[in-house]
């Protein structure tokens, strides 16, 4: 090894293992790409139930991802920062998901929301009726997306200690200051790929959607219920909508593991700091 290569500490063999395993997920996809019909590629893809539910795909993604950041941020500090019975038991509860068929959860959020479900009568007595509208789908990707930002934030809580929140609260600083100030700047870059991740999981959520929330052309029909209805009658409109959602979810997640690009030469980390206020305390 020379003075200018940097030790890595891979063994040379574990590269071919390394080739191997992407060669099973490239290789997959590769194999897909070659299947696309480029001459009707653009027609396939813009048709009407093609853009419709892109579209409505889109906005769910959205919304779940936004809803995912409003519970799980709160959820992760409490993971990651408090100290209750059965807290292990919430953890493993919250992170379900991960490991569950995605059709077990469509039930269960039938079981609950649906009409005949445990809220579902309440709802319907208020005039709302959530099973098998736009509102299923976005508690359906909610409720898959959820653990992949609690997972990204409380890993991010626990790397990061509690040391600068500590300083922060001798020096007078509220827990709301605290968290504000302090605790959300040090781990924002792990809520940013937590929020990326869930928009990533929920735009290609399916078992669910399909369970709770059912295939109604552009009020529940998102891309994966699209792809999988034209399977059935049009394989080249479906492996070239399968294509876009591949397109789709590798910028997502190329995104959310992005690596910040550094000055040369400049090493100094950013801390978050608070602001001292009159007397001392901070603000």
């Amino acid at each position: 090894m020379t003075g200018h290569q940097a030790y890595t500490g891979i063994p040379r063999w574990l590269y071919g293992l390394a080739a191997l395993a992407a060669l099973v997920v490239v290789l997959p996809l590769a194999a897909m790409a070659a299947r696309v019909n480029w001459a009707n590629f653009l027609p396939l893809v813009t048709s009407e139930p093609a853009l419709a539910a892109l579209g409505l795909s889109l906005r769910t993604s959205v919304a779940s991802a936004g809803l995912c950041v409003v519970l799980g941020v709160p959820l992760a500090v409490v993971l990651a920062r408090g100290r209750f019975p059965l807290s292990g038991l919430l953890r493993s509860l919250v992170l379900l998901p991960l490991v569950l068929p995605p059709v077990v959860g469509g039930i269960a959020l039938l079981y609950t929301f649906g009409r005949q479900g445990l809220l579902g009568g309440t709802l319907e007595v208020l005039g709302l009726r959530i099973a098998f509208s736009t509102t299923a789908v976005i508690l359906a990707q909610t409720f898959v997306a959820l653990p992949f930002l609690v997972v990204s934030l409380e890993g991010a809580l626990r790397t990061g200690g509690q040391r600068y929140e500590a300083v922060a609260a001798t020096l007078g600083a509220s827990p709301g200051t605290v968290f504000r100030r302090v605790t959300v700047p040090l781990v924002l870059p792990g809520l940013a790929s937590g929020a990326v991740l869930s928009f990533a999981r929920s735009l290609g959520e399916f078992g669910a959607t399909l369970t709770f929330a059912g295939s109604l052309q552009g009020v529940t029909r998102t891309l994966p219920l699209e792809i999988y209805l034209q399977r059935e009658t049009d394989p080249d409109a479906a492996v070239a909508l399968s294509l876009v959602l591949v397109a789709v979810a590798v910028a997502v997640v190329a995104l959310a593991y992005r690596r910040p690009a550094r000055p040369a030469g400049n090493k100094a980390t950013t801390r978050p700091t608070a602001a001292a206020g009159p007397g001392g305390g901070v603000t």
